[in-house]
């Protein structure tokens, strides 16, 4: 693998982990060292850091939010 690829991934810790976690990427690279875009968009996806899933863990947590104040509102209710 080409020195500069090695040092970008080495400098950031999420790339360098989603490579030892995929190790199909170091042969990736090492062929096609243009491929860092691809490889930065996969690990987003890999690590579920992508707006769809950041919109989708937060509407998560509002319905859950929801239905704890639902739960409380009821047993308050019941009291």
């Amino acid at each position: 693998m080409r020195r500069d690829v090695l040092e970008y991934i080495n400098s950031h810790k999420e790339l360098k982990k989603f490579i030892r976690e995929q190790p199909l990427w170091y042969r990736k690279l090492s062929r096609n060292p243009y491929d860092l875009q691809t490889l930065e968009i996969e690990s987003l996806h890999y690590f579920k850091k992508t707006i769809p899933h950041r919109v989708e863990k937060f509407t998560n947590n509002i319905q859950m939010a929801s239905t704890m104040f639902y739960m409380l509102q009821s047993l308050k209710d019941q009291n």
